[in-house]
C-alpha cells in the first residue's frame, strides 16, 4: 500500500502520542509548509517577494505557521511539474510560471499576448481581478491559488544587436512561453524551450544565441556577461510571463479557520500587486549593471516598435481562434484585459 509523505508523518506522530511522547505540552508551532519554486534563493523572486510572504505569514500567525522553503527544485522534478506537486501535495505551496504547463490553464495567457502588457502592477491587479472571474472555478479549480501577477517588461537579450523584427532572423532565441515562441517565430528566429535556470548554460555553449527575460533576472544569471546586446522597447512590453504562487487544495482547507485568515491576509490582489511591482522595481538596478559593463542597449523608439506589433498582431487574431475552439471567449478576455491595464496604468 502506498503512503503519502504527510500520511508517513501523520502515522508517526500517533505513533509518538500513543507511546507517551506527545505527553509534553504541545509547542507554539502547529503547522509546517514547504514551499517548492525553481530559482536560487538569492534571486529576486526568493528574497523580495516569497520570503516577505513566508516571513509574514510565520510573524502573523505568532509562530503557529513554519514555511520552510525549497529553492532550486530541491524536492525534486522539473519546474513543469510544480503545478502538479501543489495539486498532489509532493509540496504545500509552490511558486512557478504558468507557461511551463503550455494549454493547460488558457485564459492567463491573455496576459502573455505581445505588446499587452503596460506595467506590472497594472496587469499584475488585472491578472488578479480576472482570476478571480474567470479562472478560479474553472481552469485552477484543483489548487488554491495566493497570488496571480507578471514581471517587468520582457525583452530580447542576443549576441548580436537586434533592431528590426528581421535582425532576428536565424537566430536561436529561448522563449518563456508558448505565445513568446509564437512571436520569435514571426520574426524568423528559432524559438527554443528551456526553464529559466537552463539559460546560462544555453548560452556557454551556444544551444542558443539570446533569451527572452526581464532585466530584474539577469543579475542572478550573469546575462550581462554572456551576452552583451539588449533591445529594449518603449510603451507596451514585448511579452510577460504569467506567475502563480499557488497551494495544495486539502492542505489549506485543512487549517484552522484562525491560520486560514493569516494566509488570506497575506494573499490576493494586493500581494499579487506587490509581488509583480517588486519585480519590475528590481529591473532598474539589474539594468544598471549592464550599463556598467558597457553593454549595448537599444531602446526602439515607437515608429520602431510599431513595426514589431505589425508582425505580432496576427497572434491576436489565432490566439483568439484558439480560445473559441476551447469555449472561450478569447476577444472578450483581450478587451477585457486591455480595458483593466488601461484602468490601472498611472
Amino acid at each position: 500500500m502506498k503512503i503519502s509523505r504527510r500520511n508517513l508523518l501523520n502515522l508517526v506522530g500517533a505513533a509518538a502520542l500513543a507511546t507517551g511522547f506527545g505527553a509534553a505540552p504541545l509547542a507554539a508551532q502547529e503547522v509546517t509548509l514547504t514551499m517548492h519554486q525553481f530559482l536560487p534563493p538569492q534571486a529576486n523572486v526568493p528574497k523580495l517577494v516569497l520570503d516577505v510572504w513566508a516571513d509574514n505569514v510565520e510573524k502573523d500567525s505568532g509562530g503557529r505557521i513554519k514555511v520552510d522553503r525549497y529553492p532550486s527544485m530541491q524536492l525534486g522534478g522539473s519546474p513543469p511539474e510544480l503545478m502538479d506537486q501543489a495539486i498532489d501535495g509532493v509540496a504545500d505551496i509552490v511558486w512557478t510560471v504558468v507557461g511551463y504547463t503550455p494549454g493547460r490553464y488558457p485564459s492567463t495567457e491573455v496576459f502573455e499576448l505581445p505588446f499587452m502588457m503596460t506595467n506590472a502592477r497594472a496587469a499584475s491587479r488585472a491578472y488578479w481581478e480576472m482570476f478571480e472571474t474567470h479562472m478560479k472555478d474553472t481552469e485552477f479549480k484543483d489548487v488554491h491559488i495566493l497570488g496571480t501577477w507578471v514581471h517587468g517588461p520582457g525583452l530580447i537579450h542576443a549576441n548580436k544587436e537586434v533592431r528590426a523584427p528581421s535582425d532576428m532572423e536565424g537566430l536561436k532565441i529561448r522563449g518563456g512561453s508558448r505565445l513568446a515562441n509564437a512571436l520569435l517565430s514571426k520574426v524568423g528566429a528559432t524559438p527554443v524551450g528551456m526553464p529559466v535556470p537552463a539559460v546560462p548554460e544555453g548560452l556557454s555553449k551556444g544551444v542558443i544565441d539570446g533569451t527572452t527575460i526581464p532585466w530584474e533576472v539577469t543579475a542572478a544569471l550573469k546575462i550581462p556577461e554572456l551576452v552583451t546586446n539588449h533591445t529594449e522597447f518603449t510603451g507596451n512590453a514585448l511579452y510577460v510571463l504569467t506567475f502563480v504562487l499557488a497551494m495544495n487544495k486539502d492542505r489549506y482547507e485543512g487549517l484552522p479557520d484562525d491560520l486560514k485568515k493569516v494566509i488570506d491576509d497575506n494573499s490576493g490582489l494586493e500581494f499579487s500587486v506587490f509581488a509583480g511591482g517588486t519585480q519590475a522595481d528590481s529591473d532598474g538596478p539589474a539594468r544598471e549593471a549592464a550599463v556598467a559593463r558597457g553593454n549595448n542597449i537599444v531602446t526602439l523608439d515607437e515608429a520602431e516598435t510599431a513595426e514589431w506589433k505589425a508582425v505580432a498582431q496576427p497572434i491576436y487574431d489565432e490566439w483568439v481562434a484558439e480560445m473559441n475552439e476551447k469555449g472561450i471567449d478569447g476577444q472578450a478576455l483581450i478587451d477585457e484585459a486591455r480595458m483593466l491595464i488601461d484602468k490601472y496604468t498611472e
